[in-house]
């Protein structure tokens, strides 16, 4: 692989835009060539002339940089130092910029070269700069670590101590049992905030903080010397000392611990009192600090690694396009720049790689009991590797299924059904029954799609759910699900294929009947199944998020909720075969397929309710994030879902007593809910329908090459809606269409959120620390 796709998909996808642009200056490379070239043809004629061509064209094949080792080592040193001058300009503050001064700008076609260094001083800046504003905020982020595991380590001092109060005294007495007086003095020292350690001690402190009190605790809980802390231990012992730094003692008075909402029950006592509560030293708080601080530092250390990534890989681009440089030259520029780049921030500063080590061993002591493996696993995970087995899987199983729908068709026209009287009957009781399958078989299937297309055109989409690293399911692991349910599916759709009843017990075989709730119990089976098979991390992912659906707006809204909420919305004929499910088996006559569902008030009352249910999930989620985050956005989104409540409403209140007005109400309702949604989901959650963008009509970045797709996935997606809000019948094709439109959706909706990250930068997850400070 050539060194530029290579360097595109080593980036972090967020930060793309602060690489180095490495094409952009091959670009003007190959100018530079193709200019030599046309003056070489001009200038050399004869035999000779091309002879002496052919051999100096071999500067310019990919390995060309061999032929440099026939110049002496002393004239190319002078004809470098002649080349270029490269200067540090020192701006406003303490920001410090690059400028190379090219002293062959006179030479014919120096105005090319020119022209490349200036724009090679501008990509190093740009790098440079965004190097220093990012090791700025992991410093920073440093700093609060350091105080975070400050109060954690106090923490656990504390509660192997239940006795010990918050006076100077006492702790200090323990924290520093045994010391000399330097080292009391030193801690006095720490605990003033006039006084603090540099960034750069700070973690090294945690590691011996913390190892040395939980030894000094184990020792005291053992020793019966304890009430004598500045006493010899034991007969004829030394003194114990112990080379540590207290913690400051102050943090203790005035620290609270921020537990985040987790349940329903958290939420509405944080809603009626202060969510923060006083530091009571009880042991589940502790395991919660415990597993907030894990969760922090394992994602300090996923920025350190790509902090660390970005700057190698800078460094890189930059040797490759000087070195490129003097072999289409023929000049030996490339020393003096990359000397330059060596003594520069970005190639000179070892702040990250210093930073790791001590992360490393703190993360290893304090959260992983000394065990490496164990503590590097959490810090590093492994990349999710393709298994060949999953792709003969899904290959095997879809030509099960493949072969099971030609088996119906063929049953079909066999045994002549579409003239078989018991047809009707088999349409209002199975179809139902098995319609459910068929709807989150397609949706897995465009989810695999979806995932498929957010690869190809390097979208995050794990970044952007949130997945855990190296669990989240790739477009191959889905496929195989949904392959897997419509070989279940399928088979069960062919056991009951009879049209016709036992003449002697006029029923069908009970057994048989059954199948259907038997595949809805294997599937809920396995959803639920707590051993660690079937993708288990995934699906405790997805019941998690499915939860905070439900319980909305009890639990903090992340985007994994309101987009599994968003897929809610395109399944609601799903969710009415379960209700049918409930009724058919439950008061229905299953063995002779008859049921008395759509004649009951209750069954309709219901199927009104269930079709409002994901979309007043929606409501209330934007009502909780319209009162958190005080963004009026929300709600407006929350209006648009009221919207579509209302017409949903007004519908099924027309098919149940027709009227003018309520035809008129329902019409209106629908129209108005219809543009509202189609304009949100164009314009806010893709981005689209931007007049002065750079793309017409679209937005300034677009993944895809094909503006047309964009058209006509804004044009599906207007058509969808209608059809979906006016909801005439329960048919399987129009829901199967809503399935589609929420597909394209889901891709468009997702680049646009990918988009927004890569503006700001973010590539990082956001990880609550658990405790704050009155200082």
């Amino acid at each position: 692989m050539k060194f530029g796709r290579e360097f595109v998909s080593q980036m972090v996808l967020e930060w793309q835009e602060a690489y180095m642009d490495y094409n952009y200056l091959k670009t003007i490379l190959k100018d530079i060539l193709r200019f030599r070239q046309q003056r070489r043809e001009t200038t050399h004629t004869g035999e000779k002339e091309k002879g002496a061509l052919k051999r100096r064209g071999s500067l310019y094949r990919a390995f060309s940089g061999l032929t440099r080792h026939y110049k002496s080592g002393a004239s190319g040193d002078d004809q470098d130092d002649q080349v270029i001058l490269v200067n540090a300009v020192h701006g406003e503050g303490s920001d410090e910029r690059y400028e190379t001064l090219f002293l062959m700008a006179s030479d014919e076609g120096g105005d090319f070269e020119l022209v490349f260094f200036r724009r090679l001083d501008e990509q190093f800046n740009k790098v440079i700069k965004f190097y220093k504003v990012k090791v700025e905020e992991v410093m920073k982020e440093v700093e609060g670590l350091n105080e975070q595991m400050d109060t954690l380590i106090a923490l656990r001092i504390m509660m192997e101590n239940p006795g010990l109060s918050f006076d100077d005294e006492s702790v200090d007495s323990i924290l520093n049992w045994d010391t000399s007086s330097a080292e009391r003095r030193a801690s006095a020292r720490m605990n003033s905030r006039a006084t603090r350690p540099a960034p750069m001690a700070v973690i090294q402190e945690i590691e011996l903080k913390g190892e040395q009190r939980l030894e000094n605790l184990h020792v005291r809980a053992t020793e019966e010397a304890q009430e004598n802390n500045h006493k010899n231990i034991g007969g004829g012992k030394k003194n114990i000392t112990y080379n540590y730094k207290a913690p400051p003692v102050e943090v203790l008075k005035n620290v609270k611990i921020n537990i985040m909402p987790e349940t329903p029950r958290s939420t509405l006592k944080g809603f009626l009192m202060d969510s923060k509560t006083d530091l009571t030293f009880s042991r589940k708080e502790l395991r919660n600090v415990e597993e907030q601080m894990k969760a922090a530092f394992s994602e300090f250390y996923q920025k350190l690694r790509l902090l660390k990534s970005y700057s190698f890989l800078n460094l890189l681009a930059f040797s490759k396009i000087t070195k490129k440089y003097d072999k289409i030259t023929s000049r030996n520029a490339s020393k003096t720049y990359l000397k330059m780049v060596d003594d520069s921030y970005i190639g000179s500063s070892d702040e990250i790689s210093r930073v790791m080590e001590r992360v490393e061993t703190t993360f290893i002591k304090h959260f992983s009991n000394g065990n490496r493996r164990k503590g590097m696993k959490i810090l590093r995970p492994q990349a999710k590797r393709e298994r060949h087995r999953i792709t003969f899987s899904l290959g095997f199983f879809s030509g099960c299924s493949v072969a099971l729908i030609v088996a119906i068709t063929v049953l079909i026209h066999a045994r002549n059904i579409f003239k078989s009287p018991g047809r009707g009957q088999y349409m209002e009781n199975m179809f139902p029954l098995y319609s459910l399958f068929g709807f989150i078989v397609l949706h897995m299937i465009m989810y695999s799609a979806n995932i498929f297309f957010w690869r190809r055109y390097r979208v995050n989409y794990p970044f952007i759910f949130g997945f855990k690293q190296g669990t989240e399911l790739g477009y191959r692991e889905v496929f195989f699900l949904s392959a897997g349910l419509a070989v279940l599916s399928l088979a069960g759709v062919i056991s009951n294929l009879d049209m016709e009843m036992d003449p002697k017990t006029q029923s069908f075989k009970a057994l048989t009947e059954l199948v259907p709730l038997g595949l809805v119990a294997v599937v809920i089976l396995i959803m639920f199944c707590p051993f660690n098979i079937i993708y288990r991390s995934s699906r405790i992912f997805l019941l998690r998020c499915a939860l905070h659906c439900i319980c909305a707006p009890l639990y903090k809204v992340t985007l994994p909720d309101f987009f599994l909420a968003d897929q809610f919305t395109s399944q609601v004929q799903a969710l009415r075969s379960l209700q049918f499910y409930i009724c058919y088996y439950g008061w229905g006559d299953f063995t002779k397929r008859m049921n008395k569902c759509n004649r009951s008030d209750i069954f309709n009352t219901f199927s009104f309710i269930v079709a409002v249910i994901p979309f007043w999930i929606r409501f209330l989620q934007c009502l909780r994030r319209w009162v958190e985050e005080k963004d009026a956005m929300h709600g407006y989104n929350a209006l648009k879902s009221l919207s579509t409540i209302i017409a949903v409403a007004m519908r099924i209140a027309y098919d149940l007593n027709k009227g003018s007005t309520l035809k008129i109400m329902a019409a209106a309702s629908s129209a108005i809910a219809t543009i509202a949604t189609t304009y949100w989901d164009i314009v806010i959650d893709w981005g689209l329908l931007q007049r002065n963008s750079r793309n017409r009509w679209l937005r300034d970045k677009l993944l895809v090459p094909h503006k047309a797709v964009y058209f006509v996935a804004m044009s599906v997606l207007g058509f969808y809606e209608v059809f979906f809000l006016h909801r005439t019948a329960v048919t399987a094709i129009v829901a199967c269409l809503e399935i589609l439109r929420r597909g394209i959706w889901n891709f468009f909706r997702l680049e646009n959120e990918h988009l927004n990250n890569v503006g700001k930068f973010r590539a990082f997850k956001s990880v609550p620390l658990p405790f704050s400070y009155d200082h």
